[in-house]
Protein backbone atom coordinates (compact mmCIF):
# COMPACT_ATOMS: atom_id res chain seq x y z
CA UNK A 1 0.00 0.00 0.00
CA UNK A 2 1.09 3.17 -0.92
CA UNK A 3 1.19 6.20 1.51
CA UNK A 4 -0.16 8.34 -0.65
CA UNK A 5 -3.12 8.42 -3.83
CA UNK A 6 -1.05 11.60 -4.98
CA UNK A 7 2.41 13.64 -4.94
CA UNK A 8 2.27 17.26 -6.38
CA UNK A 9 5.38 18.40 -7.69
CA UNK A 10 5.28 22.02 -8.14
CA UNK A 11 5.44 25.92 -7.73
CA UNK A 12 4.28 27.56 -4.99
CA UNK A 13 3.53 31.12 -4.57
CA UNK A 14 0.25 33.50 -2.56
CA UNK A 15 -1.80 34.58 -4.77
CA UNK A 16 -2.94 38.43 -4.31
CA UNK A 17 -6.21 38.59 -5.77
CA UNK A 18 -8.20 42.20 -6.78
CA UNK A 19 -11.50 42.17 -7.76
CA UNK A 20 -14.18 45.22 -8.60
CA UNK A 21 -11.12 46.86 -10.79
CA UNK A 22 -12.57 50.20 -11.71
CA UNK A 23 -10.79 50.00 -14.93
CA UNK A 24 -7.21 48.38 -16.62
CA UNK A 25 -3.89 49.80 -14.88
CA UNK A 26 -2.21 52.51 -17.04
CA UNK A 27 1.59 53.14 -17.03
CA UNK A 28 1.82 56.28 -14.50
CA UNK A 29 -1.49 56.37 -13.15
CA UNK A 30 -3.69 55.25 -9.92
CA UNK A 31 -6.56 52.73 -10.32
CA UNK A 32 -8.77 51.02 -7.43
CA UNK A 33 -9.93 47.70 -6.78
CA UNK A 34 -13.04 47.16 -4.81
CA UNK A 35 -11.94 43.87 -3.20
CA UNK A 36 -8.41 42.14 -2.20
CA UNK A 37 -7.75 38.31 -1.56
CA UNK A 38 -4.15 36.97 -0.36
CA UNK A 39 -4.31 33.36 -0.39
CA UNK A 40 -2.79 29.75 -1.21
CA UNK A 41 -1.76 30.35 -4.92
CA UNK A 42 0.14 28.15 -7.85
CA UNK A 43 -1.58 26.07 -10.39
CA UNK A 44 -0.25 22.95 -8.69
CA UNK A 45 -1.04 24.00 -5.14
CA UNK A 46 -4.83 24.85 -6.12
CA UNK A 47 -4.71 21.51 -7.45
CA UNK A 48 -3.41 19.69 -4.32
CA UNK A 49 -5.31 21.46 -2.31
CA UNK A 50 -8.88 20.70 -3.73
CA UNK A 51 -7.77 17.31 -4.72
CA UNK A 52 -6.87 16.62 -0.59
CA UNK A 53 -10.48 18.21 -0.04
CA UNK A 54 -12.36 15.06 -2.71
CA UNK A 55 -10.83 12.95 -0.63
CA UNK A 56 -7.24 12.20 -1.89
CA UNK A 57 -4.37 11.52 0.11
CA UNK A 58 -2.31 14.29 -1.14
CA UNK A 59 1.30 15.67 -0.18
CA UNK A 60 3.06 18.54 -1.68
CA UNK A 61 6.81 18.59 -3.36
CA UNK A 62 8.06 22.24 -3.30
CA UNK A 63 10.45 24.89 -2.50
CA UNK A 64 9.25 28.04 -0.05
CA UNK A 65 11.50 30.52 1.14
CA UNK A 66 12.06 31.19 4.84
CA UNK A 67 9.25 34.34 4.91
CA UNK A 68 5.89 34.82 6.15
CA UNK A 69 4.06 33.85 2.36
CA UNK A 70 6.24 30.61 2.57
CA UNK A 71 4.34 29.61 6.35
CA UNK A 72 1.42 31.17 5.01
CA UNK A 73 2.02 28.43 1.53
CA UNK A 74 2.84 25.66 4.37
CA UNK A 75 0.04 26.44 6.61
CA UNK A 76 -2.43 26.34 3.74
CA UNK A 77 -1.32 23.54 2.55
CA UNK A 78 -1.87 21.52 5.67
CA UNK A 79 -5.11 23.28 6.73
CA UNK A 80 -6.41 21.83 3.65
CA UNK A 81 -5.19 17.94 4.55
CA UNK A 82 -2.11 18.17 2.72
CA UNK A 83 0.80 16.79 3.55
CA UNK A 84 4.19 19.02 3.61
CA UNK A 85 6.53 16.93 5.02
CA UNK A 86 8.21 17.41 1.51
CA UNK A 87 8.02 20.65 1.61
CA UNK A 88 11.98 22.23 0.66
CA UNK A 89 12.99 25.50 2.60
CA UNK A 90 15.53 27.78 0.04
CA UNK A 91 17.10 30.96 0.59
CA UNK A 92 14.82 32.38 -2.41
CA UNK A 93 11.98 34.63 -1.43
CA UNK A 94 8.23 32.49 -2.19
CA UNK A 95 6.91 33.29 -5.27
CA UNK A 96 3.75 35.79 -4.98
CA UNK A 97 0.99 36.21 -8.03
CA UNK A 98 -0.64 39.35 -8.77
CA UNK A 99 -4.21 38.55 -9.68
CA UNK A 100 -6.64 41.13 -11.56
CA UNK A 101 -9.99 39.96 -12.18
CA UNK A 102 -11.77 41.32 -15.33
CA UNK A 103 -15.24 39.20 -15.56
CA UNK A 104 -14.44 35.47 -16.47
CA UNK A 105 -10.78 36.74 -17.57
CA UNK A 106 -7.81 37.95 -15.81
CA UNK A 107 -4.46 39.06 -16.31
CA UNK A 108 -1.61 37.90 -13.86
CA UNK A 109 1.86 38.85 -13.00
CA UNK A 110 4.40 37.08 -10.97
CA UNK A 111 7.53 36.66 -9.06
CA UNK A 112 8.81 33.21 -9.59
CA UNK A 113 10.79 33.16 -6.50
CA UNK A 114 11.77 29.69 -5.27
CA UNK A 115 9.65 27.84 -7.66
CA UNK A 116 12.36 28.32 -10.47
CA UNK A 117 15.07 27.34 -8.50
CA UNK A 118 13.53 23.80 -7.49
CA UNK A 119 15.09 20.47 -9.67
CA UNK A 120 15.10 16.39 -9.79
CA UNK A 121 17.94 16.63 -7.15
CA UNK A 122 16.07 18.91 -4.65
CA UNK A 123 13.22 16.24 -4.37
CA UNK A 124 13.56 13.42 -1.75
CA UNK A 125 13.69 10.04 -4.11
CA UNK A 126 11.77 8.09 -1.48
CA UNK A 127 8.48 10.37 -2.45
CA UNK A 128 8.51 8.13 -6.04
CA UNK A 129 8.03 4.81 -3.46
CA UNK A 130 5.28 6.45 -1.45
CA UNK A 131 2.90 7.41 -4.44
CA UNK A 132 0.31 6.38 -6.44
CA UNK A 133 0.19 8.82 -8.61
CA UNK A 134 2.60 12.06 -9.68
CA UNK A 135 1.04 15.34 -10.79
CA UNK A 136 3.38 17.92 -12.52
CA UNK A 137 1.91 21.18 -13.42
CA UNK A 138 3.46 24.80 -15.06
CA UNK A 139 6.13 23.71 -16.27
CA UNK A 140 7.02 27.01 -18.06
CA UNK A 141 7.27 28.37 -14.47
CA UNK A 142 9.53 26.27 -13.38
CA UNK A 143 12.87 25.98 -15.44
CA UNK A 144 14.87 23.87 -13.25
CA UNK A 145 11.65 21.22 -13.24
CA UNK A 146 11.61 21.44 -16.90
CA UNK A 147 15.08 20.94 -17.36
CA UNK A 148 14.97 17.88 -15.23
CA UNK A 149 10.94 16.84 -16.83
CA UNK A 150 12.70 13.72 -18.31
CA UNK A 151 14.35 12.42 -14.61
CA UNK A 152 11.29 13.42 -12.94
CA UNK A 153 9.24 10.72 -15.45
CA UNK A 154 11.94 8.47 -15.40
CA UNK A 155 11.60 8.42 -11.66
CA UNK A 156 8.32 7.61 -11.77
CA UNK A 157 8.12 4.70 -14.19
CA UNK A 158 10.68 3.22 -12.35
CA UNK A 159 8.59 2.82 -9.08
CA UNK A 160 5.25 2.09 -11.38
CA UNK A 161 3.57 5.66 -10.85
CA UNK A 162 1.26 6.95 -12.81
CA UNK A 163 1.54 10.77 -13.80
CA UNK A 164 -0.53 13.35 -15.45
CA UNK A 165 0.68 17.06 -16.55
CA UNK A 166 -0.93 20.14 -16.88
CA UNK A 167 1.66 22.44 -18.70
CA UNK A 168 -0.12 25.76 -18.68
CA UNK A 169 0.73 28.55 -20.17
CA UNK A 170 4.15 29.84 -21.42
CA UNK A 171 4.81 33.01 -20.19
CA UNK A 172 8.00 33.91 -22.58
CA UNK A 173 6.09 31.76 -25.15
CA UNK A 174 8.81 29.51 -26.61
CA UNK A 175 7.16 26.60 -25.34
CA UNK A 176 10.32 24.73 -25.49
CA UNK A 177 9.15 21.07 -24.02
CA UNK A 178 9.52 18.72 -26.65
CA UNK A 179 6.45 16.78 -26.13
CA UNK A 180 7.33 13.90 -28.65
CA UNK A 181 9.67 12.43 -26.23
CA UNK A 182 7.74 13.74 -23.26
CA UNK A 183 4.58 12.45 -23.53
CA UNK A 184 4.81 9.02 -24.27
CA UNK A 185 6.04 9.24 -20.45
CA UNK A 186 2.60 11.14 -19.28
CA UNK A 187 -0.31 8.94 -17.99
CA UNK A 188 -2.92 11.77 -18.39
CA UNK A 189 -2.25 14.70 -20.33
CA UNK A 190 -4.30 17.89 -19.90
CA UNK A 191 -4.09 20.72 -21.70
CA UNK A 192 -6.56 23.58 -22.28
CA UNK A 193 -7.13 24.00 -25.98
CA UNK A 194 -4.89 27.21 -26.51
CA UNK A 195 -2.02 25.55 -24.61
CA UNK A 196 -2.41 22.45 -26.79
CA UNK A 197 -2.16 24.63 -29.89
CA UNK A 198 0.81 27.10 -28.46
CA UNK A 199 2.75 23.50 -27.85
CA UNK A 200 2.42 22.38 -30.94
CA UNK A 201 2.51 24.99 -33.34
CA UNK A 202 -0.86 24.35 -34.86
CA UNK A 203 -3.55 26.55 -36.14
CA UNK A 204 -6.54 24.91 -35.06
CA UNK A 205 -7.53 22.45 -32.28
CA UNK A 206 -8.07 19.72 -34.82
CA UNK A 207 -4.24 19.84 -36.19
CA UNK A 208 -3.28 20.17 -32.45
CA UNK A 209 -4.92 17.01 -31.10
CA UNK A 210 -3.46 15.20 -34.36
CA UNK A 211 -0.10 16.33 -33.62
CA UNK A 212 -0.11 15.04 -30.10
CA UNK A 213 -1.91 11.83 -30.71
CA UNK A 214 0.48 9.47 -31.30
CA UNK A 215 2.42 10.39 -28.35
CA UNK A 216 -0.12 9.99 -25.89
CA UNK A 217 0.90 7.45 -22.69
CA UNK A 218 -2.94 6.63 -22.35
CA UNK A 219 -5.53 9.60 -22.16
CA UNK A 220 -5.69 13.29 -22.88
CA UNK A 221 -7.89 15.55 -21.71
CA UNK A 222 -8.39 19.24 -23.50
CA UNK A 223 -10.40 21.83 -21.19
CA UNK A 224 -12.38 24.23 -23.21
CA UNK A 225 -13.81 26.41 -20.88
CA UNK A 226 -17.11 27.42 -20.55
CA UNK A 227 -18.08 24.98 -23.46
CA UNK A 228 -16.81 21.82 -21.39
CA UNK A 229 -13.57 19.45 -22.46
CA UNK A 230 -13.25 16.98 -25.01
CA UNK A 231 -11.56 13.60 -23.92
CA UNK A 232 -9.10 11.85 -26.04
CA UNK A 233 -8.20 8.75 -25.64
CA UNK A 234 -4.76 7.04 -27.33
CA UNK A 235 -6.83 5.02 -30.18
CA UNK A 236 -7.90 8.03 -31.37
CA UNK A 237 -11.60 8.31 -29.47
CA UNK A 238 -12.83 10.81 -28.57
CA UNK A 239 -15.45 11.72 -25.86
CA UNK A 240 -16.91 15.68 -25.68
CA UNK A 241 -18.81 16.38 -22.24
CA UNK A 242 -20.88 19.88 -22.19
CA UNK A 243 -19.67 22.39 -19.16
CA UNK A 244 -21.81 22.45 -16.03
CA UNK A 245 -22.44 26.33 -16.41
CA UNK A 246 -22.57 28.60 -13.49
CA UNK A 247 -25.07 31.41 -14.19
CA UNK A 248 -23.49 33.23 -11.62
CA UNK A 249 -19.81 32.98 -11.66
CA UNK A 250 -17.82 34.47 -8.64
CA UNK A 251 -14.52 34.24 -10.39
CA UNK A 252 -12.79 31.68 -12.80
CA UNK A 253 -8.93 31.34 -11.20
CA UNK A 254 -8.26 27.97 -10.90
CA UNK A 255 -10.74 26.60 -12.94
CA UNK A 256 -8.49 23.91 -15.18
CA UNK A 257 -6.42 23.22 -11.52
CA UNK A 258 -10.06 21.85 -9.67
CA UNK A 259 -10.98 20.48 -13.02
CA UNK A 260 -7.81 18.46 -12.93
CA UNK A 261 -7.81 18.00 -9.17
CA UNK A 262 -11.62 16.05 -9.97
CA UNK A 263 -10.49 13.84 -12.81
CA UNK A 264 -7.46 13.07 -11.34
CA UNK A 265 -8.93 12.27 -7.94
CA UNK A 266 -11.12 9.88 -10.01
CA UNK A 267 -8.38 8.54 -11.91
CA UNK A 268 -6.44 7.37 -8.73
CA UNK A 269 -10.19 5.86 -7.48
CA UNK A 270 -9.92 3.61 -11.00
CA UNK A 271 -12.97 5.04 -12.32
CA UNK A 272 -13.42 4.97 -15.80
CA UNK A 273 -11.92 7.56 -18.07
CA UNK A 274 -15.60 9.06 -18.77
CA UNK A 275 -16.03 9.46 -15.13
CA UNK A 276 -13.11 10.76 -14.33
CA UNK A 277 -14.09 13.50 -16.92
CA UNK A 278 -17.72 14.21 -15.85
CA UNK A 279 -15.92 14.54 -12.36
CA UNK A 280 -13.40 17.48 -13.59
CA UNK A 281 -16.31 19.03 -14.88
CA UNK A 282 -17.99 19.06 -12.35
CA UNK A 283 -14.98 20.54 -9.89
CA UNK A 284 -14.40 22.87 -12.71
CA UNK A 285 -17.58 24.53 -12.48
CA UNK A 286 -17.93 24.33 -8.35
CA UNK A 287 -14.53 26.19 -8.46
CA UNK A 288 -16.59 29.35 -10.24
CA UNK A 289 -18.48 29.47 -6.79
CA UNK A 290 -15.93 31.16 -4.51
CA UNK A 291 -13.12 33.69 -4.42
CA UNK A 292 -9.95 32.06 -5.23
CA UNK A 293 -8.83 28.55 -6.87
CA UNK A 294 -9.86 26.81 -3.30
CA UNK A 295 -12.67 28.68 -2.05
CA UNK A 296 -15.38 26.55 -2.85
CA UNK A 297 -13.70 23.12 -1.53
CA UNK A 298 -13.90 23.75 1.85
CA UNK A 299 -14.66 19.85 2.32
CA UNK A 300 -15.87 16.98 0.47
CA UNK A 301 -19.26 17.33 2.06
CA UNK A 302 -19.35 21.00 0.88
CA UNK A 303 -18.79 20.14 -2.78
CA UNK A 304 -20.94 17.67 -2.92
CA UNK A 305 -23.45 19.92 -1.81
CA UNK A 306 -22.61 22.57 -4.54
CA UNK A 307 -22.75 19.84 -7.24
CA UNK A 308 -26.76 18.87 -5.67
CA UNK A 309 -27.70 21.86 -5.53
CA UNK A 310 -26.11 23.96 -8.29
CA UNK A 311 -25.66 21.47 -10.80
CA UNK A 312 -28.20 18.58 -9.68
CA UNK A 313 -25.61 16.16 -9.85
CA UNK A 314 -23.60 14.02 -7.64
CA UNK A 315 -20.28 13.31 -7.19
CA UNK A 316 -19.28 9.70 -7.77
CA UNK A 317 -15.95 10.59 -5.65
Amino acid sequence: MKQFDIAAIGELNVDVILNGIESEPEIGKEKFAREMTVTLGSSTAIFAANAAALGSKVCFVGMIGRDSFGSLVSTSLQARGVDTSYLIQGDTPTGATICMNYGEDRANLTYQGAMDVMGFDDIAPDVFGKARHIHLSSLFMQSALLRDIHKVLDAAATNGVTVSLDTQWDPMETWALDYKAVLPKVTVFLPNEKELQALTGAAGLEAAISAVLPYLGCAMVVKCGSRGSLLVRKDGTRTFLPAFLNREVVDAIGAGDSFNSGFISAFVKGLPLEECQRTGNLTGAVNTTAAGGTGAFVSLEAVRKVCREKFGQELSI
